[in-house]
């Protein structure tokens, strides 16, 4: 099969977040700056999930849907065939994205005051979720260990408070890429239950992994261990079906499943019928190829965008074992924060995601989405060089 991610499509003034908020947000006018900050990307989806759509829009009526077994079927297909995870069906719980889950999470095991461990550099909602739920966070910080970051639990182990319910784990990891090894992911696992925790995996991005590196899921990786865990997965970044706003709670363990169904049950949460029809497409042997095509267009963004940024004195783009969302490290420039920001803001036009925001070790990164039309990440990395050219 033949893919088109080259074409443009032109989101603007579409309600697309993405390119429609970047001025209030960055000051950048959509005439002339370049969107590469949330995590979506800018091509159009499979053609398998577009032919859905067109068959329910062609039907013409939207009302309450009942009973979806191919859906389920789908999900347990598609762990299986993509990252050989056996689940059963019965596991499987909807939520309204990924976000709604963590924040379900966090409501269903812990209270008020309570403390959610994370590990940061990290997605900067792991942080917003737990305090808009009236909870504290546990700043972990990951460790440089060369081109990647590593765990220090015995840090992890001094950090904790006492208070701590809920280990928030990101897997792979958001904004480095990284992936972690079935090693690593049983001593995350065996972490959390010697504190009493319920771990909580964010595995969005298992889809997106690059070259050699394999993913493997929590479950997989530490399957002694579904007492306490919980992994959430979402078709939304590997589709680009986000706004669809549909994700899953994984949970093996019925005690824990049981807890999540009544805290769903009390918001009066189900499923919209299109985002069902949607990723059931999507988890398919046509959606498998288109996702493989993806990987391989992503991988040339990447290579092209990686060779650009490390041909800048002190700058530094962290090859991605996974994900499309560069992350490059500008402390070589000797800059502070607020002068990187203003060269990508005033001078390169560019809205990337602030290092900042993802916490602890982030302070002189910028993340930068790189899930778009080639051309465009070619622009983006000339105006780069460009805004930092004195360096040269």
């Amino acid at each position: 099969m033949s893919f088109d991610f080259d074409t443009d499509n032109d989101r603007r003034n579409t309600h697309s977040s993405k390119w429609d908020k970047m001025e209030k947000l960055y000051g950048i006018s959509d005439n002339d700056g370049l969107a590469m900050w949330t995590a979506d990307s800018d091509y159009k989806t499979a053609p398998c999930v577009i032919e859905t759509v067109r068959r329910a829009a062609e039907h013409g009526v939207f009302g309450y849907s009942w009973e979806h077994t191919n859906y389920l079927n789908a999900i347990q297909w598609w762990m299986k065939s993509r990252h050989n995870w056996e689940i059963d069906t019965d596991w499987v719980l909807t939520s309204q994205g990924l976000g709604h889950a963590i924040a379900s999470s966090i409501k269903t095991w812990s209270n008020p005051g309570d403390h959610v461990i994370i590990f940061s550099p990290v997605y900067h909602e792991f942080a917003n979720k737990t305090k808009n739920c009236g909870r504290n966070v546990t700043e972990c910080p990951l460790v440089r260990d060369g081109e990647t970051y590593v765990l220090d639990l015995d840090d992890a182990q001094n950090r904790l408070t006492g208070t701590e319910k809920i280990l928030l784990w990101c897997s792979p990891q958001n904004p480095s890429g990284r992936v972690w090894t079935p090693a690593e992911l049983r001593k995350v696992a065996a972490f959390a239950e010697r504190n009493n925790l319920i771990l909580v995996s964010d595995e969005v991005h298992h889809d997106l992994v690059h070259g050699d590196n394999t993913f493997v899921p929590m479950d997989v990786a530490a399957p002694e261990f579904r007492h306490i865990t919980v992994s959430l997965t979402a078709a939304s970044k590997t589709f680009n079906i986000a706004g669809q706003r549909t994700g899953n709670l994984i949970i093996p363990d019925q005690n824990l499943r049981t807890a999540m169904k009544k805290t769903l049950h009390q918001s009066d949460y189900s499923p919209g019928a299109l985002g069902i029809d949607m990723i059931t497409a999507a988890y398919s042997s046509e959606g498998a190829a288109w996702v493989d095509a993806q990987l391989t267009y992503l991988k040339d963004n990447l290579k092209v965008f990686d060779a650009a940024m490390n041909a800048i004195p002190g700058v530094w783009s962290m090859p991605l074992q996974s994900t499309y969302l560069a992350w490059v490290d500008f402390s070589g420039t000797g800059m502070t924060h607020a002068e990187i920001e203003d060269r990508f803001r005033k001078q390169a036009r560019i809205a990337v995601s602030p290092g900042p925001g993802f916490g602890l070790g982030g302070e002189l990164f910028q993340r930068i989405n790189l899930a778009t039309q080639r051309s465009r990440v070619v622009e983006a990395a000339e105006r780069i060089k460009k805004a930092f050219a004195d360096l040269q």
